[in-house]
């Protein structure tokens, strides 16, 4: 036996002990440690040492994702020239070639469809919105910018939100949210950096995988935690029958000392990775319960969110939920709403999609400006691709449907450095080709990580010989300077 060997293994087996001992002391009687988390190097999960790269704007982002590729024809880029040629073929000086899709690549027609929809023009800046399906957000235009020069190269969904939320069409990589972990740490030792919550919508629901908010080749411990609706908010976050906290505090400890044996052993990170992990569900047990109760929230609040706030796993929920969760210091939430892929009966899915976003969303906004947060909150709202000016399937009176579309489309964000009642970039008159500011999914990335104070040619990670990034290392991406205060 090599005693210097065992003898350092005794030592760190020791130390978990006191660090366990110790960690629990602070759970059961925070004032124990003082300011212990007012020096970002004494946080449980510190960011990396130079960042930020400069004095961000931003210290969170709630992302509310919508899932399925939105009709931005019929949300945010009308144009009253449409009414004009509803109904006729699409020409190819339009289409210029572009490959289409094998849900409507047999379709001898390709009629192109206005809105069937009334729309306004709202706001200091007279921005057209969807008056019949967004009246709330309508009501917000003031306090966004609507990006309506987005692209992206992906048709298909699954690779359409795994390109926006990683950078890249092949599964895999790190989320946007994973990086931000990576990058940034975490404000609250209790709670995750990365949260995502998930609510149904009434269309068609595309499937959604766990990578979508995985940590790809970054260490574990950066992976986006996913909070259920029903039940236990985390899987086995209440103690089991006959187990109490203290009991659980001390089998973890066993645990510790075993994988730090094993770490020891092999110097393997995702060991310590796991260790980082079964602390952070023991420190969440602290925090969640009281975060997902909003039977204290003010009646008020809860109006401006609508009725659906009362429902778990509703969209209005996860909103208001969203808001508690970035105030006790989450870096990042992401909500992604299910239901927006209407390739037929447009009129009707869309209009349900709309009633379940609309409120909630322009009350986020609302409710974040009300508590003093929206100058330092960051608010993104978009889906993975847009949708075509032309009818997949037969066109009728008073329905049809519309085929996925990623030439274009539009996303709004708001708060923290963005600029207030603004839009950014054009399309031409069928909404189906950029004529001004093409802003590619990359571009967006940039922003965000720009608005946290991150240049996204500096967050990078070694892996497979190359130092990856979110924004990728193929093409340059651009922070969207004109949208920035």
């Amino acid at each position: 036996m090599n005693f210097e060997t065992e003898s350092r293994r005794r030592f760190l087996m020791r130390s978990g002990n006191g660090v366990g001992a110790m960690a629990l002391s602070t759970l059961i009687n925070p004032s124990l440690v003082g300011s212990l988390n007012a020096n970002e190097q004494n946080r449980s999960h510190p960011g990396l040492p130079q960042f930020p790269n400069f004095a961000p704007k931003a210290k969170r982002i709630i992302y509310l994702f919508m899932a399925g590729g939105p009709s931005h024809i019929d949300t945010f880029d009308y144009k009253p020239e449409m009414r004009k040629f509803h109904g006729e073929e699409l020409p190819d000086s339009i289409r210029q070639g572009q490959r289409l899709t094998g849900m409507t690549s047999g379709q001898k027609s390709f009629p192109c469809v206005a809105p069937m929809f009334q729309f306004e023009k709202f706001g200091e800046h007279q921005t057209w919105v969807n008056k019949d399906l967004l009246p709330n957000t309508a009501s917000i235009v003031d306090k966004i910018s609507i990006v309506k020069s987005m692209y992206t190269e992906a048709v298909n969904h699954d690779p359409a939100i795994t390109y926006i939320n990683t950078g890249v069409q092949q599964q895999g990589k790190p989320t946007l949210g994973s990086w931000l972990s990576y990058g940034l740490g975490s404000e609250n030792d209790n709670m995750p950096a990365y949260i995502v919550m998930i609510s149904r919508g009434r269309g068609q629901l595309q499937a959604l995988y766990d990578r979508l908010w995985g940590s790809g080749f970054l260490p574990s411990k950066h992976q986006g935690v996913k909070l259920r609706s029903n039940g236990e908010p985390v899987l086995y976050l209440n103690n089991p029958p006959g187990i109490d906290r203290v009991g659980r505090r001390r089998m973890l400890d066993s645990l510790n000392e075993l994988n730090q044996g094993t770490f020891d052993k092999f110097s393997d990170p995702e060991t310590q990775a796991r260790i980082s992990q079964f602390e952070m569900a023991f420190r969440m047990q602290t925090e969640v319960p009281g975060l997902m109760d909003i039977s204290q929230e003010p009646q008020h609040v809860k109006d401006l969110y609508g009725p659906e706030v009362e429902k778990p796993g509703s969209f209005a929920r996860n909103c208001l939920l969203a808001r508690r969760m970035v105030a006790k210091g989450v870096r990042y939430v992401q909500l992604f709403h299910r239901g927006w892929d209407q390739h037929g009966s447009l009129p009707v899915k869309l209009t349900q999609q709309c009633q379940d976003i609309d409120r909630p969303a322009a009350a986020l906004i609302r409710d974040l400006e009300q508590q003093g947060m929206l100058d330092d909150t960051l608010v993104v709202w978009g889906g993975e691709f847009g949708r075509t000016i032309y009818s997949q399937g037969k066109l009728t009176k008073d329905d049809h449907g519309r085929d996925h579309h990623g030439r274009c489309f539009s996303m709004w964000m708001a708060g923290a450095g963005i600029k207030r009642g603004y839009e950014y970039g054009a399309t031409d008159e069928h909404s189906y080709n950029i004529t001004e500011n093409p802003t590619h999914i990359r571009d967006l990335n940039a922003t965000i990580l720009h608005q946290l104070g991150i240049d996204h040619k500096k967050l990078t990670f070694k892996f497979q010989g190359l130092d990856q990034r979110l924004t990728g290392v193929e093409e340059e991406a651009h922070v969207i300077k004109g949208i920035l205060t």
